[in-house]
């Protein structure tokens, strides 16, 4: 896969600029150049990694330094959705830096969703019934018939660097957004507001959007359930949209 492909868009300005050997000088020239800031108004600089920093999420809120390796692909993509989502990042670096004091060394679930969201999140710009659709595991109507009503914009850098060898189970968490409105600004909205638990974030396929895969588009290619997979129903209670 290259980056012309779509579930790059989100970082391929990015991309273009970095030239064929990326390096720290040039995403922090990129920072300053967006004014990136943690939401304790730390500028953020990307460094290289230090053992000498014992939890990461407070450490890069109290400094605004972004641990990096710009030739290891995970880093760097994690470098470039700081500069694609800057809302979206800091807020997920305030919430783990303002958790972590109260969890007495045991992750909970806030911070779980977080870092789901950080890694593999998503969010779907289209209307009230793509949610539904999504929600209900509906995949073939999702794709075939309202694939025009919606789009998949990537922030997860974890499947961002899994995409460069793409395979068919690729599926991200996510939330949606109004298309006409910051989509960055909304998914850090949503955090705040409205994510409690990993069950808040339904899966998504991503790779069934038709023309992202070979063969996606056409009914029967949503059969298959290793990929595709129904709602799974249980009697835990469901949270409100």
């Amino acid at each position: 896969m290259s980056f012309t492909h779509p579930i790059f868009d989100s970082v391929r300005q990015w991309v273009g600029r970095l030239g064929d050997t990326p390096s720290l000088e040039r995403l922090n020239a990129f920072s300053e150049e967006q004014r990136l800031k943690t939401e304790s108004g730390k500028p953020i600089h990307f460094v290289p990694p230090s053992p000498s920093d014992p939890y990461y999420e407070v450490h890069l809120y109290e400094t605004g330094r972004v641990q990096t390796r710009p030739d290891n692909k995970h880093d760097l993509f994690n470098a470039l959705a700081w500069l694609a989502f800057p809302k979206t990042k800091a807020r997920i670096n305030a919430m783990h830096a303002a958790e972590i004091p109260k969890e007495g060394g045991k992750r909970g679930r806030l911070r779980d969703l977080l870092t789901i969201f950080d890694e593999g999140g998503a969010i779907v710009a289209g209307t009230g019934a793509i949610e539904s659709l999504v929600r209900q595991a509906r995949w073939r109507e999702l794709f075939v018939e309202w694939h025009h009503e919606f789009r998949i914009v990537v922030l997860g850098h974890a499947v961002l660097e899994q995409a460069l060898v793409p395979r068919l189970g690729l599926t991200c968490k996510v939330v949606f957004a109004d298309p006409a409105r910051s989509l960055d600004a909304q998914a850090a909205d949503w955090l705040a507001t409205r994510g409690a638990s990993p069950r808040d974030l339904p899966p998504l396929p991503v790779l069934g959007y038709p023309g992202w895969f070979p063969g996606s588009g056409q009914p029967r290619f949503y059969a298959d359930e290793r990929y595709f997979r129904p709602l799974q129903r249980t009697n835990a209670p469901v949270r409100p949209c």
